[in-house]
């Protein structure tokens, strides 16, 4: 529950002293002291996130020396404004940066490319904006390995050359069971053996915002959704071979699911919804048997759902939205004239099926009624004397 400003005076403190400064999770406010961004300290770990800080980022890595740079910087979680300080690019030893959920209003970064060891890059939940422009080199994020951009207002067609050059997330790497972390160095911690700082994330994954208090060195994820990318998936993102978590959902795109999506075996969540999507769904992503986490839901996808492995075990609220799709675990059987039927923004359930019954009976039943008193009127005008002498319908004579 610490609160307040940080003072200026901090800047003046012996930083050969400071590994790792962590003021994180607090009340602080105000704007950070210009002077931590000359880092002529030898920082390992500045872990800033979740307090009230605002203002502009300082610019760190800026000043020369032989001063290490930092290997981790969370800002993420709090109120900073403005771009991204383009110094950032100098920070050569950085493996994780977070400036998630601020006001950070700047286009994608992509001098940060040039970065050797970035692993892990969060800017969801930010003001950035634009298109991705194709790289100029095809040595770009050699390492990344975990990317968020989530929640933005980035646009254009999704950076299919990224996906080609992004070398670390193409590859499988299970064996690197260790977690994501930085050794902290010092003159007290050569004593202590080089303790270990491990870096943290919050993340949505399967649908659900889960925090990540340790990060395994093999996880490797891919978060594009809630911007307004447009165009087709392009084919190049199945070059991504050792992906655990895709999502691109609520976007703008277009075309179909590309095939090729079936050779990204480690996928064990992929997340499509509320696009544009047309066509059937491609047979091979049954391929994916490590999947536990399909949503296809809210595009305009047509034709069976593909069956066998995972696909067994998926809901139907994975396919919602898709007026023209069919077979289990939908109730819509594929042949059935239900398939012409006007497109319902809701899935059919047993309440749905009875509702259709009831509305063709109560249908006939009308039709029956007004049948029935069309003929009945023209043979009491026809033979209206048999009809007042039998029933004794004196009135109706008297109108004739």
């Amino acid at each position: 529950m610490l609160s307040g400003e940080i003072p200026p005076e901090i800047c003046g403190t012996d930083g050969n002293f400071f590994s790792v400064l962590d003021l994180s999770k607090n009340n602080f406010t105000g704007e950070l002291p210009q002077c931590l961004g000359q880092w002529n300290w030898n920082l390992d770990v500045l872990a800033l996130h979740s307090n009230n800080f605002r203002g502009r980022i300082p610019s760190f890595c800026s000043s020369g020396g032989s001063y290490r740079t930092p290997k981790m910087i969370d800002l993420s979680d709090n109120q900073f404004e403005g771009p991204l300080p383009r110094s950032l690019s100098n920070c050569s030893s950085i493996t994780f940066l977070n400036v998630g959920n601020n006001k950070i209003n700047d286009s994608f970064p992509s001098w940060l490319g040039s970065l050797p060891n970035l692993g892990v890059l969060i800017l969801r939940s930010n003001y950035f904006h634009g298109g991705i422009e194709e790289p100029e080199s095809g040595s770009v994020f050699p390492q990344l390995q975990i990317i968020d951009i989530s929640f933005n207002y980035f646009q254009g067609s999704l950076p299919a050359s990224y996906f080609q050059y992004w070398r670390y997330m193409g590859e499988y790497g299970h064996e690197n069971t260790n977690y994501l972390s930085a050794y902290m160095y010092g003159p007290w911690v050569v004593a202590n053996d080089y303790p270990i700082y491990d870096f943290s994330m919050t993340i949505i994954n399967k649908g659900v915002e889960m925090e990540y208090r340790n990060i395994l060195g093999y996880f490797k994820m891919l978060d594009l959704s809630s911007n307004n990318f447009t165009g087709n998936i392009p084919g190049s993102i199945s070059s991504l071979h050792g992906l655990h978590l895709l999502n691109i959902s609520n976007n703008l795109l277009t075309g179909s699911i590309p095939p090729s999506l079936g050779a990204l075996t480690r996928l064990e969540a992929l997340d499509l919804s509320r696009n544009d999507l047309s066509g059937e769904i491609p047979q091979q992503l049954t391929e994916l048997k490590s999947i536990s986490l399909l949503n296809v839901s809210y595009n305009n996808l047509s034709g069976p759902i593909p069956k066998g492995n995972q696909f067994d075990t998926f809901p139907n609220n994975s396919y919602w939205g898709n007026p023209r799709l069919c077979g289990d675990p939908l109730s819509r059987k594929c042949g059935s004239s239900m398939l012409l039927s006007p497109p319902s923004q809701k899935d059919e359930g047993p309440d749905a099926q009875f509702e259709v019954e009831w509305k063709a009976i109560a249908a006939g039943y009308a039709v029956t009624f007004v049948m029935g008193i069309v003929i009945g009127h023209k043979m009491i005008t026809k033979h209206a004397s048999w009809f007042a002498k039998t029933f004794g319908l004196r009135q109706l004579m008297r109108r004739r």
